[in-house]
């Protein structure tokens, strides 16, 4: 993900109407956005968390129907290409790590000090035991790239003025859903609901980002709750506790040897 401040062009005009003494003017009208404009909107969500580089803290907290559990959690990124993210807490699982390097990712168990490759048959299944997927976690397919779109609904909705953006899997796109529907707010573009539905367009899951604070120069929701729609009263909630964008991190914290300490 990477920062990318394109911001959404909108254009007012007045309706023509008699200047005589009593005459109303119409409202203004805003203008349809264009394809670029809807792209922008996309990579604005895509690159919300991270920029050329960053440096997270993020807590998560996994409900289902067996078990409730808390995990806190570091991560780092550069470019598109190299992520890791290493848990702190709970002790029991201190020191596990993911790392995507190029198209490859793996995972780190201390307790055995092993090191395994990640299969692309796993990328759909939870990581650490959450209903966010491995495939979600190293995340690489643009949404303006991997999907056709268009703007479905623009208006209010519960309070506050929002924008849906439908998409549809371009062919031979490798990605998994069949179809995503984008929620944000006018006024900033911040997401407040994204939508994955599979491949018979039944809804699998929706993400509800929540409570805007500043982190890393921007505002951006740092509350961000997964719901499996199959699962009811279960989710995954993901708090954002601190975020650093643009630092400079080696090249070599994104490696296997780093991955182990």
């Amino acid at each position: 993900m990477r920062v990318l401040f394109a911001t959404v062009l909108v254009a007012f005009s007045l309706a023509s109407a008699p200047h005589a003494l009593g005459a109303e003017q119409a409202p203004p009208a805003r203008a349809e956005p264009t394809q670029a404009d809807l792209a922008a909107i996309l990579d604005y969500v895509d690159d919300l968390y991270s920029s050329r580089s960053s440096h997270t803290a993020v807590t998560m907290h996994v409900v289902t129907e067996h078990a409730t559990r808390d995990m806190g959690m570091e991560t780092w990124s550069k470019g598109e290409d190299r992520f890791l993210v290493r848990i702190l807490t709970p002790e029991k699982e201190a020191g596990m790590a993911t790392l995507k390097s190029g198209t490859n990712v793996w995972n780190y168990f201390p307790k055995i000090n092993q090191v395994t490759k990640l299969s692309a048959s796993l990328m759909n299944a939870g990581w650490m035991g959450s209903h966010v997927t491995n495939g979600d976690i190293v995340k690489h397919n643009r949404m303006s790239q991997s999907y056709t779109y268009v703007k479905s609904f623009e208006g209010d909705r519960e309070g506050q003025g929002v924008m849906d953006l439908t998409l549809d899997p371009k062919p031979n796109a490798a990605v998994v859903w069949g179809k995503v529907v984008v929620v944000v707010r006018r006024s900033d573009r911040n997401p407040v609901q994204i939508r994955y539905y599979d491949e018979s367009k039944a809804l699998a899951q929706t993400w509800a980002f929540s409570d805007i604070k500043r982190l890393g120069g921007r505002d951006v929701p740092t509350t961000i709750k997964v719901v499996p729609a199959n699962k009811p009263g279960e989710f995954t909630e993901l708090r954002y506790r601190s975020m650093e964008l643009n630092v400079a991190l080696d090249d070599a914290l994104f490696s296997q040897r780093s991955l182990q300490k």
